[in-house]
């Protein structure tokens, strides 16, 4: 497989959302980042931030897209379109309501899952499923009613994110199978850790 040139954190824009449920994507590629001493600089003609830099001898492409989630894909159709990237080497980081908090889970293609911001991506990449995702617990609301007020409105804590991030899994093995494209061996490892 491909490796992974461009990793994308999904979440929404302003300070409002910035501790819900639902940025624990664009939450999960910041660590990233800081783990790796890679900033971000604003570039309005990608609508997003976009960090540049080595991981464990990679050079890798970070991405927040400043869009709201529901447009996500605009801006990432722009990178991938301008650094000529395939969607087999994108990574898309994302809240996912069916695993219970602590889960993460990695695959490649697939549906979205009823995540409007996986099904802007796929759109805005030509309807590609082909990338790769890796999707972050964060448990569902008793009542299908209240999904968006549980997403976007309820604020989580620091222990909360740290628990669903679960950044202790991502080893430096694990990272650069991840990296390097082999998702099996990537998946073997931290399916087993949760």
């Amino acid at each position: 497989m491909p490796s992974i040139k461009l990793i994308v954190g999904l979440g929404n824009p302003g300070q409002q959302y910035e501790f819900t449920r639902h940025n624990i994507g664009a939450k999960w590629v910041a660590a990233l980042a800081a783990r790796f001493d890679i900033r971000f600089t604003t570039e309005a003609k990608f609508q997003g931030r976009l960090g540049h830099g080595s991981v464990l001898d990679s050079r890798i492409r970070l991405l927040l897209p400043s869009t709201y989630m529901n447009s996500s894909g605009d801006s990432v159709a722009l990178v991938a379109r301008y650094f000529q990237y395939a969607a087999e080497e994108i990574l898309v980081v994302h809240d996912e309501l069916a695993f219970d908090v602590g889960i993460v889970r990695l695959k490649r293609g697939g549906g979205s899952n009823g995540h409007n911001g996986i099904k802007s991506v796929s759109n805005k990449l030509d309807g590609a499923k082909s990338f790769a995702r890796l999707r972050i617990g964060v448990g569902k609301p008793v009542e299908k009613s209240l999904v968006n007020s549980y997403l976007t409105s309820s604020r989580i804590s620091e222990a909360f994110l740290d628990d669903a991030m679960r950044m202790d899994l991502f080893s430096d093995e694990v990272v650069i199978n991840l990296l390097g494209g082999d998702l099996d061996k990537c998946m073997n490892i931290l399916h087993a850790g949760n």
